[in-house]
């Protein structure tokens, strides 16, 4: 497989994440547990008919218990708290909060062993954070006292994957195969969390189905995939400088389809949010650092 190739394919992954938000808006009134269960389920599926078919079993012999612990942790704390947070504030506002996590990894990547904080990693976390600020406050209408549970969970959402990448890097190189196992692991977990806490809600009508559907086969099962195939094979450096307009994408995938309301201050938030992530990554990118959801 050529770098140009690996690199396209990687860069699906990005353009499917810009359809996380749009997806669980039109998957409600499914609770975030059962969410996570069914659509995991999905992207597990895929994974392991991807294994059968080209014998990629073989390649999980040998990795450490502790990978696969720690992978679906990720998994599943990550989305579980993307759900949650998307069902509690305004998809838009929510998921750009959420979206602070590649500006988080810069940052807690500055302070391991070896490396350290820049001027460009402050100023983009500065520029980044007047954009979260933007949402927080309210924009120009003021704080809306409702939807901050949301955020809180939108804020959590993103220190809870921003931490998993940044220690990641411990465990050293996986197969790209460890994704399935990821998936049916998350698939499993997220069932019994449901049934012990939520009350089952199935989607509402073809619209609630084929958003399910589709977030299974997309932002939370094919991308991960794709994306690990372009790490590893592609041009990391401009994956990863792609991956940094997701958020933009998003917020503007939500405005098209009418799940979010266009407005002055949600645009500059956006645009605050994706352009203080790629300063930030800018001022000191090293191979590797570009994890995604």
């Amino acid at each position: 497989m050529t770098e140009i190739r690996a690199t396209l394919i990687g860069f699906t992954a990005v353009l499917l994440w810009a359809l996380l938000a749009v997806f669980t808006v039109g998957s409600s009134p499914v609770p975030p547990l059962q969410l996570n269960a069914m659509t995991f389920a999905i992207g597990g599926a895929i994974g392991v008919v991807w294994l059968l078919v080209t014998g990629g079993v073989a390649r999980l012999r040998g990795v450490s218990w502790r990978v696969y612990v720690f992978g679906t942790v990720g998994l599943f704390g990550y989305h579980a708290l993307y759900f949650t947070a998307l069902r509690l504030a305004p998809a838009a506002e929510a998921g750009l909060i959420a979206y602070l996590w590649p500006l988080l990894i810069v940052l807690f990547s500055g302070l391991l062993p070896g490396e350290r904080l820049r001027a460009g990693h402050i100023i983009g976390a500065i520029i980044s954070f007047v954009g979260a600020a933007l949402i927080l406050g309210g924009g120009f209408t003021g704080f809306d006292a409702s939807a901050s549970l949301g955020y809180a969970v939108a804020v959590l959402c993103a220190l809870t994957w921003s931490s998993y990448s940044v220690l990641s890097r411990r465990l050293g190189k996986t197969p790209t195969e460890t994704v399935a196992v990821f998936c049916v692991a998350t698939a499993i977990l997220s069932t019994g969390a449901h049934l012990a806490v939520e009350e089952t809600q199935w989607p509402t009508g073809a619209l609630g189905w084929t958003s399910v559907a589709a977030l299974g086969l997309g932002p939370v099962g094919l991308a991960f995939y794709t994306w690990d195939v372009g790490v590893k094979r592609g041009n990391i450096q401009l994956l990863g400088t792609a991956s940094y307009a997701a958020p933009l994408l998003s917020t503007l995938v939500l405005i098209v389809v009418g799940a979010a309301k266009a407005s002055g201050a949600l645009v500059a938030a956006a645009v605050l949010i994706t352009l203080g992530a790629y300063i930030a990554a800018r001022a000191g990118r090293k191979e590797g650092m570009t994890p995604a959801p």
